[in-house]
């Protein structure tokens, strides 16, 4: 398996190692505000104005201590004095580069994949839609995302750079700034609910000027995720489920407020780390893990194996597991795009009924007997 930076990122995103605090708040802006139109996102604040849209980011990345703001200023549209000290961003966008592919599938979804001109290390992206501008050199290759190519971008000259920081030392960032680019710093990989990471669509609907479609778009996500918890309703959680695998010499449990958790919680499986407090993770060693989790009905194992004897082969000790000697081991991880980049980290986060149906289908397969996993994958 490749590993590099954005495979930290990813690692972080699943495991969800987060310790947050907000030290230093943003102005209120109570004279300006009008009603927040997110309701599951706990990062993002969108109030929309005439002529106008406040956006403020908050939990940029663990231990943040500093939100964000940012004005969307429409043609014509006219901002208050009080608010012209925060970034002001020209919308709707007509050109944009994003750095994470959790953002591809936004872009998508509300049909304005051709404003995109550039991404760090486009091999990543696994959309068949956008590797189709990528192949035409519609979409640059701009760099890495710990060091994006500054004089490329500036060549580019996109409307906006959205990005994400890890702490709050980001001399990249400053960088582009510093350079005249208009940088937005979003939230989305810390929200640890289901929807509240689908629901930062709406952030690209205020950018691109479809709101109403994002609105839209994100009710039927929700609408179907709300069907699927329906289904599971009366069910029990009897089955058991290990996750995860070893990393270097540690096995980390997501704590049973994470993302992670969330899914199996909502598909009616009991997670044997569901009560452990926290929305980070838990380093164990091996043996810890073994002694908890060897009778473990299912386990949901990460990484891009393809069978048991792949798995096997990665660490002979996993055959202890009963669900190895069972083969009730899944993964989510397994389907690539065409240059290697996984769907599952591209997907799940802005479709999360999906996600849900996939976990809902592994416990209880008698309830969606006619659906195909969109994600995960038996290993045989």
């Amino acid at each position: 398996m490749r590993f590099s930076f954005y495979k930290v990122i990813l690692l972080t995103i699943l495991f969800s190692f987060i310790g947050c605090k907000k030290n230093e708040k943003n102005d209120t802006l109570t004279d300006v505000k009008t009603t927040n139109s997110i309701h599951y996102a706990k990062n993002l604040a969108i109030y929309k104005h005439e002529g106008y849209t406040v956006i403020e980011v908050s939990n940029p990345w663990p231990d943040a201590v500093k939100d964000f703001t940012y004005v969307l200023k429409e043609k014509n549209g006219i901002v208050p004095d009080s608010l012209k000290k925060y970034t002001e961003i020209s919308v709707p966008l007509q050109s944009i580069v994003v750095t994470s592919t959790t953002n591809i599938p936004f872009l998508e979804m509300l049909g304005v994949e051709k404003s995109l001109v550039g991404f760090p290390h486009t091999d990543y992206i696994s959309s068949e839609k956008t590797r189709a501008l990528i192949d035409a050199g519609s979409v640059k290759n701009v760099g890495q995302n710990e060091k994006l190519n500054i004089e490329q971008l500036i060549e580019l000259a996109p409307e906006l750079i959205v990005t994400f920081g890890i702490d709050n030392n980001n001399p990249s960032i400053e960088n582009l700034q510093k350079s005249g680019l208009k940088v937005l710093i979003q939230a989305d990989w810390m929200e640890q609910s289901p929807l509240g990471k689908a629901e930062w669509l709406k952030l690209y609907g205020a950018l691109f000027g479809k709101e109403k479609e994002a609105d839209v778009l994100f009710e039927n996500i929700v609408k179907e995720y709300n069907n699927a918890l329906a289904l599971v309703a009366d069910k029990k959680p009897t089955s058991t489920v290990l996750y995860g695998s070893m990393y270097q010499d540690q096995w980390f449990v997501a704590k049973g407020s994470s993302w992670v958790a969330q899914f199996m919680k909502d598909a009616k499986a009991d997670y044997l780390w569901k009560d452990l407090e926290g929305t980070g993770s838990l380093g164990l060693s091996f043996e810890n893990i073994l002694d908890k989790a060897k009778t473990a009905n299912f386990w949901i194992a990460t990484g891009s194996f393809k069978s048991l004897s792949e798995l096997e082969k990665a660490n002979p000790h996993y055959s202890q597991f009963d669900a190895f000697t069972n083969k009730t081991i899944y993964t989510f991880e397994g389907k690539m795009g065409a240059t290697g980049g996984t769907i599952f980290y591209e997907l799940s986060p802005s479709r999360p009924d999906l996600v849900l149906k996939d976990y809902i289908k592994i416990f209880h397969p008698e309830l969606l007997p006619d659906y195909a996993f969109t994600f995960a994958t038996k290993l045989n």
